[in-house]
């Protein structure tokens, strides 16, 4: 017994030791192993409709990698400088205009002076920020560029093996066949959700307003296209907050026609988008809450960054579809094998 005991012990420590040792060496890149295993998931549809067709999976997944570098990297680095361009013109544009004349309009003098004052740390404060984080990416290029091989590299070979990965999880899973079921059912319909009715979904929803933007002349129309993107992504948000402002900005200078269109434009085709295609995926894949969706994307932008967005929701959305399954009573048939 003891040294059964002691081979138990030995096994254990030496397991533990490596799970020790693998959270060392993949921690730098673990965000850049989830992006990737992410867009793999996103493009297991296209994939699989590519290796129909070529019947070889190194083809067929070597073929959607260089359809994401066309479609995400040659846009990216055509427009970036574009997008910086416009952003150093916005923040001279910011420096000219007379908000001390506008603020006193609006605000008694005795409390408009410490709102100006507010307002202008808050300003300076968020202008730094974005600076120092701009140089610090400009310093970390050979960095993100091994990120960005990660993750094409996971990329790859996710959509290869995808077979084997869900071989492999289902071999290590402790569940019961049924509740292993449910539960890959709901997580699939949580992480379709988040991906397509969220994400996706809102990506689109900030582009379609880009579009509405170039259309109607208005100026630093990139750069506004990037915010629309973001607050379309986010639940409550949306494309609205920068479409609206815009048509008030072209109506106050003159451009009448175009300030018609836009909010024409805006309220048939962007808003169409959230009132019907959003709602329609979100409600066909699960019933996940918007509540749980914004907090989960606002956690996870501040721990993980951007990737956080996607994360948040769905660590919250599985931590509150396991601890359902427990108040059901449904976790008494995990170890029914």
């Amino acid at each position: 017994m003891e040294e059964l005991t002691l081979k138990k012990s030995i096994v254990f420590g030496s397991v533990l030791i490596l799970l020790v040792l693998s959270f060392i060496v993949l921690r730098p890149i673990f965000l850049s192993v989830i992006a990737g295993l992410l867009l793999a998931y996103m493009a297991s549809p296209v994939y699989k409709k590519v290796f129909s067709l070529v019947r070889e999976k190194n083809i067929a997944a070597l073929i959607i990698v260089l359809l994401l570098l066309f479609i995400i990297f040659l846009p990216i680095w055509f427009l970036f400088p574009v997008a910086v361009r416009q952003a150093i013109d916005t923040y001279a544009y910011s420096q000219k205009v007379d908000l001390v004349g506008f603020i006193r309009t609006i605000i008694p003098a005795d409390i408009s002076v410490d709102v100006l004052a507010l307002m202008n740390s808050f300003i300076s404060h968020s202008i730094n920020s974005v600076f120092s984080y701009a140089s610090n990416m400009l310093l970390e290029i050979p960095v993100i560029m091994l990120q960005a091989v990660v993750v094409l590299f996971v990329f790859f070979f996710g959509m290869r093996d995808a077979d084997r990965l869900k071989e492999y999880a289902k071999g290590v899973s402790p569940f019961s066949q049924a509740v292993e079921k449910n539960l890959l059912k709901q997580f699939k319909g949580i992480t379709n959700s988040v991906v397509y009715g969220h994400i996706i979904v809102g990506i689109i929803q900030g582009l379609l307003t880009g579009v509405g933007l170039f259309i109607f002349g208005v100026p630093k129309a990139l750069l506004l296209t990037v915010f629309a993107v973001f607050a379309s992504v986010i639940p409550i948000l949306g494309a609205w907050l920068v479409w609206i402002p815009v048509s008030f900005y072209l109506f106050s200078s003159g451009h009448i026609g175009a300030a018609v269109g836009l909010v024409l434009y805006g309220a048939i085709f962007i808003s169409w988008i959230d009132n019907f295609i959003r709602p329609y995926i979100v409600s066909r894949r699960t019933n996940l809450s918007s509540g749980v969706v914004l907090v989960g994307m606002i956690g996870g932008l501040i721990v993980f960054g951007i990737l956080g967005l996607v994360l948040g929701p769905l660590i919250l959305s599985y931590l509150l579809l396991v601890l359902d399954a427990y108040r059901e009573n449904k976790l008494s048939e995990i170890f029914a094998k």
